[in-house]
């Protein structure tokens, strides 16, 4: 056994981490002795003054998971005699867990037989620890903290929580009974002690450790850029920045920019050869090459640095890393070529559902088992449906859904139901037939997205219908047990309900049209941007000197377009303000504070508002008429408002650009560079996305006031005739009056031609 303890103290951290998984997975008898080997092994560890070490206490630190973040963002209520949920916990590549512990907020029902009522913890379905309930603290808001042991932790792990519960001691309990419940609150949270672990140099790893899928905090990434970035190497930080915050997905990610190596974090380093920190120990660099190094200002971080011997070269390897096309291993890799591909058509974001025809629902999930459930009253089966924002049915339909779907049926009719609600908004909600029913299969014709502009002026749609981007469908199955009798409604066997996979959802009927500006379409997809996945048709305009803030807002904002179409911004253009009608066919992102330059005086008819360019700052129209206006996402019924804000503030605002036809421009300013960090933190709240309408929308404080100042302008196409029918449709009486007047003409007609071949049947 000591050539054991000696031969795993002297491996790389790479097997220690290793070493302690497979720990971890051997059998029960053996972890008693196996926790002395590996604890006997981290203080070595620790006291080694060497920096490859694998634990380090000068990097140590505490990872605080809440519930909320790691997908129960919900109370999880634990119903019947055996109930159980699971929240998926990660960890980070480049840590291991040295310490662990579950801080469980709960409540409990008092009306349980407490000496058998618990809750199991489980670790990877192992049993971890069990809490007993009592009844002193039945019905009350609990908070415990219950160790966990370390070594069950690996790099992906589910915690299950299993409530064991009883209200009589009879052994025929109706396993649906209301008494049987516990409530686990969202706040409550994994808490993890990691120590570093020295990863090596391999661009096999990648995205880790920049950016690590087992992470689900949100991702912030420094670039470091050279201290006068020019566009193209602007451009290459932005398609890095596209890449990573597709990748970061719901996590969010930020960009912060920066001259100097940071000194607590992992970072890109994008810049030709000339334009590279020093202090770095990098190959011979003879062409377009990534590589990863230790970041020599931050011990255990890496660097990976994008670099060549010029701007294009810069370029071609960013394109190769986002692209995939590169065979990357070890510490570096030339790129000999890269083709980035035709351009991207209209809406075929990778991230976005096609359009053309039905779309099954085994497209929407990685597994068909996700289309499962089992229990009296399981979770519901959630489908993401991400659909560009202009759709518009003209015929006033909703989105038809063929749903099939199976279950356990019961021998009597009874409560059992099926609820379909579309981003927790209730559809319908059906009885399921009980077993002697010709079919316990149902087919429904659903209108689940009907059109927004069909609803009344005075009441505010849910952000993503209006959008039409992010939407959540739920279908929810309730399987009441069988009670026919004392003792009959124990359930030997769970029920179960699926959805079929074949079950479609369609959207082809729908055209594309909206009515513009609306900055709730930027907010919540990017739109009109990414209409184009690779931002073909999109050009970002920034200061001639920009500071750090416009830089981060840049990245950050790239990286959301990313996250929004799953697909790396190839094809984007960076501009300066002397560069814009070279551009004039493009849509703009304008990104500078009202001292920069970026909104053009020839612009200021067009503008909705503007910002004075003085040292408080202040909004130069302090009263003006306004269409309409929304204060926190409520609308005000007025219709004049008097603004009237000094001091710092930034604006998020949109026009369509002057001079073109149809063409939009989304500017992200405020009083100084500063506050443009402020409507970064909008993007990442929903809640405030929510409340950015209209073709202003002004940010003070965390407060979000929108308003329409301008008319709007028509982007996209309706073909003629469902432009008549839409008409028609508005004016009903009118609609009946010509439907009566071609009724006469067809009748006439009708009688004419007949009376001229009774004529000729006469003169035979």
């Amino acid at each position: 056994m000591a050539k054991v303890v000696e031969a795993i103290s002297a491996a790389s951290p790479h097997t220690t981490k290793l070493f302690m998984k497979f720990v971890s997975s051997i059998p029960l008898w053996f972890k008693a002795l196996a926790s002395a080997v590996c604890f006997a092994v981290v203080p070595a560890a620790i006291a080694a003054p060497s920096a490859a070490s694998a634990f380090a206490t000068t990097s140590s630190s505490t990872l605080e998971l809440p519930f909320a973040a790691l997908g129960a963002y919900l109370p999880m209520h634990l119903r019947g005699v055996e109930d159980a949920r699971t929240v998926n916990v990660g960890v980070p590549l480049d840590r291991v867990v040295t310490a662990a512990k579950l801080r469980l907020r709960y409540t409990y029902s008092p009306a349980l037989v407490f000496p058998i009522s618990h809750m199991k913890v489980l670790i990877n379905g192992e049993a971890v620890a069990t809490v007993p309930f009592d009844r002193e603290h039945a019905g009350q808001m609990l908070t415990q903290d219950i160790a966990l042991d370390p070594r069950f932790f690996a790099d992906y792990n589910q915690l299950d929580l299993r409530l064991i519960a009883h209200y009589s001691l009879d052994h025929c309990e109706d396993p649906d009974n209301s008494t049987l419940w516990a409530d686990v609150s969202p706040t409550s949270e994994v808490i993890l002690d990691t120590a570093p672990l020295t990863l090596p140099n391999d661009l096999a790893l990648l995205p880790a450790p920049f950016f690590d899928r087992r992470d689900v905090s949100r991702l912030r990434l420094p670039f470091v850029l050279p201290a006068a970035p020019d566009d193209a190497m602007l451009k290459s930080a932005g398609v890095l920045a596209s890449w990573f915050g597709a990748l970061a997905d719901y996590r969010q990610a930020r960009f912060p920019v920066m001259s100097a190596l940071p000194s607590d974090a992992h970072a890109i380093v994008v810049g030709t050869r000339a334009q590279l920190p020093a202090g770095l120990t990098l190959p011979a660099i003879d062409g377009p090459m990534l590589i990863v190094v230790d970041n020599p200002a931050a011990e255990h971080r890496k660097l990976l640095v994008v670099t060549g011997r010029d701007a294009a070269e810069v370029e071609r390897a960013a394109d190769a890393l986002v692209l995939g096309k590169a065979a990357l291993s070890g510490s570096s890799a030339h790129v000999a070529q890269v083709d980035i591909g035709a351009p991207r058509k209209p809406y075929d974001a990778p991230r976005w559902l096609p359009l053309g025809k039905p779309i099954p629902f085994k497209s929407l999930v990685d597994d068909p088992s996700q289309l499962q459930v089992s229990g009296s009253r399981p979770d519901a089966i959630r489908l993401n449906l991400r659909v560009p924002a202009d759709l518009y049915s003209w015929t006033g339909q909703g989105v038809p859904m063929n749903l099939k779907y199976r279950y356990t049926a019961p021998t009597v009719q009874n409560n059992s139901a099926l609820a379909i609600a579309i981003n927790e908004q209730l559809v319908k909600s059906y009885r399921l037939p009980p077993a002697n029913a010709e079919n316990t299969q149902g087919r429904l014709q659903l209108p689940l997205l009907a059109n927004a502009d069909a609803r009344t002026s005075n009441a505010l749609d849910i952000p993503a219908f209006r959008v039409g981007s992010a939407n959540q469908l739920q279908l929810t199955f309730n399987l009441e047990s069988q009670k026919s009798a004392l003792c009959e409604g124990v359930a030997q066997n769970p029920a179960r309900a699926a959805i079929d996979p074949d079950s479609t959802i369609d959207f082809s009927h729908f055209v594309h049209y909206a009515r513009m500006p609306n900055l709730a379409y930027f907010a919540n997809s990017g739109f009109p941007f990414t209409r184009y996945a690779d931002l073909a048709q999109t050009a970002v305009v920034v200061p001639r000197q920009p500071s750090a803030q416009d830089l981060e807002t840049l990245l950050t904002m790239l990286g959301h377009m990313g996250q929004w179409t799953g697909f790396p911004a190839l094809r984007v253009q960076i501009v300066r303000p002397d560069a814009v009608p070279r551009v004039a066919a493009k849509d703009l992102l304008v990104i500078g504070d009202s001292t920069s330059g970026v909104l053009p005086d020839a612009w200021g008819h067009a503008l909705p508002l503007a910002i004075a360019a003085t040292p408080g700052g202040h909004i130069a129209r302090t009263a003006f008429s306004v269409k309409e206006y929304w204060r926190n996402g409520t609308q005000v019924d007025e219709g004049s408002v008097r603004l009237d804000e000094s001091g710092p503030l930034a604006a998020l605002l949109g026009f369509e650009l002057p001079g073109s036809d149809g063409h939009s421009v989304v500017a992200l300013t405020g009083t100084d560079s500063a506050r443009l960090i402020g409507l970064l933190d909008v993007f990442e709240k929903p809640g405030r996305i929510a409340q950015v309408q209209g073709d202003v929308a002004v940010v003070r404080d965390g407060r979000v006031d929108s308003m329409r100042v301008h008319d709007t302008y028509v982007v996209g196409y309706v073909p003629w005739y469902a432009q008549i029918w839409g008409h028609a449709m508005r004016h009903p009486i009118l609609l009946g009056v010509l439907g009566a007047i071609a009724g006469l003409l067809l009748a006439i007609g009708a009688f004419t031609a007949l009376q001229e071949l009774s004529a000729r049947r006469r003169g035979l």
